[in-house]
């Protein structure tokens, strides 16, 4: 079996990548510099590149590039650059994959919660329409470029992922430091849900997808159980043993602070439920914070 993956040096791509490679499956990695041997091929999405005999005869197609959301401050040149980078390399891929003779049975396409928006305390699933805003903006767009692929018959899925927890990367490393001197703290009203799921459930949960062939369109990657940031907050604290604090971030500081992620992917939140994992018979490996936060850390 052939698995082409994109994205494979971040957090998910490369977590994925091992976990497939130890199942004995052959990885091809799309990358954006000079393959280095057999197992890589090179792509340019912005120019809608991609050797379309690296694509051939794979049995599925698992597409995570995109430049990161959160890991810098949201300037007008960087909310281009999300949407750019989410919307050329989906749409480079879809209209490969559309393009061949021999296409993978199954595309997985990078896509993220933040297209439900602000749901307040009402629980959410993929039968949900998008909310309002940036992110759900990117999200739609993002999303639709995965349409020529389905239309030429691959079974196409929309990875909605949630907030990844792991020691690798993502927003848990960045907060670690602050939690271990006994300064976390809820942020803003701490009333705003937060949909986490562990890496390691991540990984098994698309490896399911990969084998369950009815499983089409959105799909929420993300824990039965999300928590309010107040939560969150008090669930770190008791993995690391250590206090938080009382008093909450103000939301004004946290926009000074880092802009307008701050109040899109910070202060507002999803409750989001993974209705279609649940209902295929996906079992989660952590359902509970309190018990997830610990085998993470």
């Amino acid at each position: 079996m052939t698995i082409i993956v994109t994205g494979s040096s971040g957090l998910l791509g490369s977590a994925l990548v091992t976990a497939l490679r130890a199942d004995g499956v052959r990885v091809v990695r799309l990358v954006r510099r000079a393959p280095q041997g057999g197992d890589e091929s090179f792509w340019n999405p912005a120019k809608g590149l991609v050797d379309p005999a690296a694509l051939e005869g794979a049995e599925a197609v698992v597409h995570l590039a995109g430049a990161g959301i959160g890991d810098r401050r949201w300037t007008e040149q960087h909310k281009r650059e999300v949407l750019r980078s989410r919307v050329e390399g989906t749409r480079t891929l879809a209209n490969a994959l559309a393009g061949l003779s021999a296409r993978p049975a199954v595309l997985l396409s990078g896509s993220a919660i933040g297209y439900y928006g602000d749901t307040g305390d009402r629980a959410v699933d993929e039968s949900d329409p998008p909310g309002e805003g940036f992110l759900p903006e990117v999200v739609r767009a993002w999303e639709a470029e995965a349409e020529p692929a389905a239309a030429a018959g691959v079974r196409t899925v929309r990875l909605r992922t949630g907030l990844v927890l792991s020691r690798r990367g993502g927003m848990l490393p960045r907060i670690l430091p602050i939690f271990k001197l006994g300064l976390g703290a809820p942020l803003g009203s701490g009333r705003q849900y937060w949909s986490w799921i562990t890496i390691d459930d991540w990984v098994h949960a698309v490896r399911h997808i990969l084998g369950d062939r009815g499983i089409e369109g959105p799909v929420n990657l993300t824990s039965p159980e999300p928590v309010t940031n107040a939560a969150f907050t008090a669930a770190l604290g008791r993995a690391l043993r250590r206090p938080t604090m009382p008093l909450a971030v103000p939301g004004p500081v946290l926009r000074a602070a880092i802009g307008g992620f701050a109040q899109e992917g910070v202060l507002t939140g999803q409750r989001v439920v993974p209705r279609r994992l649940l209902d295929t018979g996906y079992t989660f490996r952590h359902i509970h914070l309190n018990e997830a936060l610990p085998a993470v850390l």
